[in-house]
């Protein structure tokens, strides 16, 4: 083989690992991010597969319910629409009615199964991503009146303390 060949075709074939190394990365990334939606954004959207998101929104008043063990069933709403979630586990001492929460799992039959749930750490802290949801759904505006009749502080006008 001349030179050039040889050269050509390590070339070649470090190229060909690279690419292979590239989309094993790739690969590895997407199955560990979970993408944030609201309860809104869920019933817009067709099937999600097997795929791991984040929902997040408020516990819906008058629907957490206690199952065998620590199951604990419960709604999260973004105030116009919510999402049965059913999750195992022991729940942070803050997660209540009313309280934003963002849980963490897989959608499955119209059910958000969380492996994870998070609750926020004050009466006036709502996570970037809550926020966000709530002013695109245009249900922000009331947080304060729903929050005052959940018997917790206002929160501030942006959302963000």
């Amino acid at each position: 083989m001349k030179r050039k060949h040889k050269r050509l075709t390590f070339v070649a074939v470090g190229l060909g690992l690279l690419g292979l190394a590239a989309a094993l990365f790739v690969s590895a990334i997407g199955d560990s991010v979970a993408f944030f939606h609201s309860p809104s954004d869920l019933a817009n959207q067709g099937d999600l597969g097997d795929r791991r998101i984040r929902v997040g929104g408020l516990v819906e008043e008058g629907s957490i319910e206690r199952g065998h063990g620590t199951e604990v069933r419960f709604r999260v709403t973004d105030l116009a629409r919510s999402v049965p979630v059913v999750y195992v586990g022991i729940l942070p001492d803050l997660f209540r009615e009313g309280q934003g929460v963002v849980a963490q799992g897989r959608l499955r039959g119209g059910v958000f199964v969380a492996e994870e749930v998070l609750a926020r750490h004050d009466e006036t802290y709502m996570p970037p991503e809550v926020a966000e949801a709530l002013k695109q759904a245009g249900t922000w505006q009331h947080m304060g009146q729903h929050m005052e009749a959940a018997g917790a502080a206002s929160m501030p006008a942006d959302g963000y303390q």
